[in-house]
């Protein structure tokens, strides 16, 4: 019953960052109306440098893609986990309203994460 949870989170998890990439690809979603001119500021001068959004966007394609996958699920995990701590760091600082979900995504990766902790030993030996 737990891997059957697990993917359906994680398939859940993973077509909203695939959505997310694209729309950094496509811009096919509005920006809201209410976004604060800080953030917008912010925004602004990630459009500038004219190889990040595409490096965030494919790292969350990828990432979302893989965290389907339960063979390669750990490796998504670790792919989507610094664009979670953007994510994060930006909801704490620019916009509080929208931490719960932050941190919902967050805990989401980090139990996948740890359900996948013995894929990670190798590395840490």
């Amino acid at each position: 019953m737990k891997n059957k949870i697990l993917f359906v989170v994680c398939l859940l998890f993973g077509l909203m960052f695939i959505n997310a990439g694209l729309n950094k690809f496509f811009n096919y979603m509005p920006v809201p109306d209410d976004m604060p001119e800080s953030l917008q500021r912010v925004m602004g001068a990630f459009m500038e440098i004219k190889w990040l959004m595409p490096l965030i966007g494919f790292a969350e394609v990828l990432g979302g893609v893989l965290i389907i996958i339960p063979k390669v699920r750990a490796l998504g995990a670790i792919v989507i986990f610094p664009v979670l701590i953007g994510i994060v760091l930006t909801n704490i600082i620019f916009v509080p309203s929208g931490l719960p979900i932050a941190l919902i995504l967050f805990a989401i990766d980090l139990w996948v994460i740890v359900e996948n902790r013995e894929k990670y030993l190798p590395m840490v030996r």
